[in-house]
């Protein structure tokens, strides 16, 4: 989730592959950072500790929009390894597709780091297209998030580590609705007739509209259980309701007002709301949705384990961490954050704000999608796009 630099009417998020965003190419340097300036970046004497060496090479394949400014250049000039920093995972059914034919034959591919959403990097695992991570070498790893060791995605914590987690909730423009809005019921409120988004990743959107009919998504691990709301979803699309299933391209709609409402993720919304102050998000009355993306290193990668190791713990250093957090505005996985932002004037406010840092009752509020075997995950994936027309 999650991650999208500033632009006016139209931003970039975790989720849409823009490649005119420049951010493309070996050796990339974004744009400057003000956070930088602030807390001096990646010069502290903590950072770049995980032990790789000079000449070192390293290619991370992210989400789109999902970093700061200068975190790539700054991890470079601190450990002498050149990591090549691209925006090709844009999607996690369009990359495992794009590099299934190599990882399946056991051939390698270009990156040496992706970045699936956790459920995908459970099938990365089973499949054996992840090797364990240098956890020993890793000495920032002591920063990880108790709430997100050896998750049920990855129950040992030897496959994968968090870059950024989020929330899914409901995100909306009140010029266009007029009101404030509370609920998924509110996506479904015939007022917004042809005026509502939803996204075309399963798991966002079927997990908001299992809450609003009672299901937990958390234990929903059949489409028997599902299936009520998918009926739902397809009545709803019958009827005219939807505009549209989206990618992060439902931002542009969001902040034009094509859109009353619509599924959304919390980092690209809170973006978003800097120069449209119109545009709200929310987590809903029935509660939202939870998920993590991931670094995963890839089987058969020529990357050496210190080069890897030396990235994710730079990356874990909460100094670093706080420079992404002030950029992307999703939860980061790092201990420390919280507080690190609180030393800059311009970042303070952040870190009060219960959707980067939530509470225990907020988290409480949030499920994580269940796992489905590969039967149940055929359907639920069937059903779903015969309703969005994938």
């Amino acid at each position: 989730m999650p991650s999208d630099p500033r632009f006016q009417a139209i931003r970039l998020g975790r989720r849409r592959f823009l490649g005119a965003s420049g951010l493309l190419g070996a050796g990339l340097v974004l744009g400057g950072s003000g956070f930088l300036a602030a807390c001096g970046g990646g010069d502290d004497d903590g950072s770049g500790s995980g032990g790789g060496g000079e000449g070192g090479k390293l290619t991370f394949e992210n989400w789109p929009a999902y970093i700061d400014g200068a975190t790539v250049a700054e991890f470079t000039k601190a450990s002498g390894i050149q990591l090549t920093y691209t925006e090709a995972y844009s999607d996690n059914n369009e990359y495992f597709a794009k590099v299934q034919p190599e990882l399946s034959r056991g051939n390698t591919i270009a990156a040496d780091i992706v970045a699936p959403t956790n459920w995908m990097a459970a099938r990365w695992i089973q499949l054996e297209w992840a090797q364990k991570l240098p956890l020993d070498q890793i000495p920032n790893l002591v920063n990880l998030r108790d709430d997100l060791r050896n998750p049920a995605t990855d129950p040992t914590g030897e496959f994968t580590l968090p870059w950024q987690t989020g929330i899914t909730g409901v995100a909306y423009n009140l010029k266009t609705t007029g009101r404030e809005l509370t609920s998924v019921a509110d996506l479904f409120d015939p007022a917004f007739k042809g005026k509502i988004g939803m996204l075309t990743e399963m798991r966002d959107t079927m997990g908001l509209v299992m809450l609003s009919e009672g299901i937990d998504p958390s234990t929903a691990d059949t489409f028997d259980k599902a299936a009520p709301a998918f009926d739902k979803l397809e009545q709803a699309k019958s009827d005219g309701q939807i505009r549209a299933f989206t990618g992060n391209d439902y931002l542009d709609d969001l902040a034009q007002g094509n859109f009353a409402a619509c599924v959304g993720w919390s980092g690209d919304v809170l973006q978003l709301t800097k120069d449209n102050p119109d545009v709200r998000f929310v987590i809903p009355e029935e509660g939202g949705m939870s998920w993590f993306d991931t670094m995963l290193w890839v089987a058969g990668s020529k990357a050496t384990a210190a080069d890897v190791a030396a990235w994710m713990d730079y990356v874990y250093d909460p100094v670093n961490a706080a420079r992404i957090t002030a950029e992307v505005q999703y939860v980061s996985p790092v201990k420390g954050v919280q507080e690190e932002l609180r030393k800059a004037a311009d970042t303070a406010a952040l870190a009060d704000d219960p959707l980067l840092f939530p509470d225990d009752a907020t988290l409480g509020r949030l499920k994580v999608f269940a796992r489905l075997s590969e039967e149940e995950e055929a359907k639920f994936d069937e059903a779903f796009a015969s309703i969005t027309g994938a």
